[in-house]
């Protein structure tokens, strides 16, 4: 086709042309009917075989197998109307069923010079208005199923396709063999439904979707001013040699918050009148039953009980979620949602800081009880262990799938049990136990290699880019992310405010923290262990991650209010045998009490 250029050393299009190129490589030729489907049929040189304007004007629909056809009538309303609203609805309703009534009967026109016996593939692959939506896929062929949802590996997901794998069905219905380059799979058939619960649940999904989207900035937002405020009113208070048992329980309350924007996936929000109104109140009102648990129990005796608690169920959380399809990850306010598309399945920046925090701090408790029993080393294979577990949840493919967690987590376990079993931590040592990290996840990431392509994940497609030299961009877009998220409006004051409370309420406990945080670990001294490892942790993540500083300022909002807490409710502990030094001192060495 006449006025496209070649397609080969375009920015950022490496592969733009692939579709077209395999089909010609296979023998088969192009038709392209509109100029949307001449860019999607286009090989590298820009070219199509047969072109048409309409559907009427291409005489042979029979010539070549691959057929594509454009379908703007949805989106020129809005090109004509003299610009983009920021939603469909903007435009008026008569018009809005106009243009849809339009590219029905495009639709229909072209489905009826289709031959007999083709697969069909639909797919709205653009937005029209500022704010995106979910779009509508169909399919109809020999390996697609009456009335069932579409899914594809490449989300984990029975009722969600992605962009990337249209060419692979398209190349799939048409016997060829996707290229190397091409990195989606086929659409498979999800569940079947009948036409009413099919429409009702995509457009949940919708809704869900995009709730989420538009309600996560001021979500974060308030979030961090609870935080910074938090931490501003436990100054004034403890400063003036105050203790009142409330800035415990807001402690707790601003640790169990995070956990609760999982947990609420579990409540029907989005059918409610006013969504967003649901969604939040249900995060408080579930974070409210998390701190009452955490101080209803036994376990509210003892100042390391309500802590454990907060941090038990975060760790509980992720982990089930990991184990039955993050479906409470997917489409939260600290995950992922389909409409933006960062990810689809596995855990995410966000909830790896939480669980690796959670895991390191509810062992660190087990541990301090261990080692008052005379049992160090029973609590050392504990962190190892339990952190080791986690660990492997976190990274394994099509569970976890983290790259970036992987290698954050094991310096965050290994420092932890140095310091339960008493010995130094170096900065050489920390440098190997990152190393180790590296090494875990290419080992995780190989083994997902070798593992045929249509079941491999990111990682192994990393090691695959890695192989033929392509990953560069791929790195350059995720150091990106991550320096851009140093500046967050409403994650940065959550790293600096509470991560300079601890520093002062441990450099100047008298004015800071009435001495509560150095009394915390010393009534609890493996507590100390724990909100190190959980640290070491976060600042590896934030810089292996693109998501950067939103890992360790989750590793900041979870674990330090909750040492807080022990140290409101700890008493100055007695002289006790086996108090053995865990942070930096060598092992044996004398220590001067906090």
């Amino acid at each position: 086709m006449p006025g496209f250029q070649d397609l080969r050393g375009l920015r950022d299009g490496t592969y733009a042309g692939t579709l077209g190129q395999a089909v010609h490589a296979a023998g088969q030729c192009t038709a392209a009917v509109g100029p949307g489907a001449a860019l999607a049929l286009a090989d590298l040189e820009g070219k199509v075989d047969v072109y048409a304007a309409e559907p009427a004007a291409l005489a042979d629909w029979t010539r070549c197998r691959v057929t594509a056809v454009d379908v703007n009538e949805l989106i020129t309303p809005y090109l004509s109307g003299g610009g983009l609203p920021a939603e469909p609805e903007a435009l008026a309703p008569a018009r809005r069923e106009e243009a849809a009534r339009a590219a029905d009967a495009k639709v229909g026109e072209a489905l009826a010079k289709v031959p007999a016996g083709s697969d069909v593939v639909l797919a709205g692959i653009g937005d029209h208005g500022t704010v995106p939506h979910l779009r509508v896929a169909m399919w109809k062929g020999a390996h697609a199923k009456p009335g069932a949802l579409l899914g594809t590996t490449s989300t984990r997901r029975d009722d969600i396709v992605i962009l990337p794998d249209v060419a692979p069905t398209v190349l799939a219905a048409a016997g060829i063999a996707a290229p190397a380059t091409v990195i989606g799979v086929p659409w498979h058939p999800g569940a079947v439904l009948t036409l009413d619960e099919a429409v009702s649940h995509l457009r949940e999904s919708d809704l869900t979707g995009t709730t989420v989207r538009s309600t996560t900035g001021l979500f974060f937002t308030g979030f961090a001013i609870l935080q910074v405020s938090f931490y501003v009113t436990a100054y004034l208070l403890l400063s003036r040699r105050r203790r009142p048992y409330a800035v415990g329980v807001a402690a707790l309350g601003v640790a169990s918050i995070p956990v609760s924007t999982y947990l609420v996936n579990l409540l029907p929000w989005v059918r409610a009148g006013v969504p967003t109104a649901a969604l939040v109140g249900g995060v408080l009102g579930i974070a409210a039953l998390i701190v009452l648990a955490a101080l209803a129990g036994p376990w509210r005796r003892h100042p390391l009980g309500p802590p454990a608690v907060v941090a038990g169920v975060t760790a509980a959380t992720l982990i089930g979620d990991l184990l039955s399809g993050t479906t409470l990850q997917f489409n939260s306010l600290m995950g992922y949602t389909a409409v933006v598309g960062g990810r689809y399945y596995g855990l995410a920046n966000i909830p790896f800081a939480l669980l690796a925090t959670a895991v390191l701090m509810v062992t660190a408790v087990a541990a301090d009880h261990l080692v008052r029993v005379g049992r160090r080393t029973v609590a050392v294979a504990l962190v190892s262990t339990l952190g080791l577990v986690a660990m492997l949840l976190a990274g394994w493919p099509g569970v976890g799938s983290d790259f970036g967690g992987v290698i954050a987590f094991v310096p965050g376990i290994a420092v932890t049990a140095m310091l339960v079993a008493g010995r130094r931590v170096s900065l050489v040592k920390l440098a190997g136990f990152c190393v180790l990290g590296g090494v875990a996840v290419t080992i995780i990431a190989v083994l997902d290699h070798t593992r045929p392509v249509a079941s491999q994940t990111h990682l192994g497609r990393f090691v695959g880019q890695v192989i033929d030299g392509t990953f560069w961009p791929m790195i350059g877009r995720k150091l990106g992310a991550m320096l851009n998220t140093m500046l967050s409006p409403n994650l940065m004051p959550i790293v600096i405010v509470g991560l300079a409370f601890l520093i002062f309420a441990l450099l100047r406990p008298a004015k800071v923290s009435a001495g509560l945080v150095p009394q915390a670990f010393a009534r609890a001294p493996m507590l100390r262990a724990g909100l190190v490892g959980a640290l070491v942790s976060g600042v590896v993540g934030m810089l292996v991650n693109d998501s950067g500083t939103a890992v360790l300022s989750m590793a900041v909002s979870l674990a330090v209010p909750l040492v807080l807490y022990a140290g409101l409710r700890s008493p100055m502990p007695e002289p006790e045998a086996d108090t053995r030094p865990d942070t930096l001192e060598p092992h044996g060495a004398a220590r001067t009490p906090a």
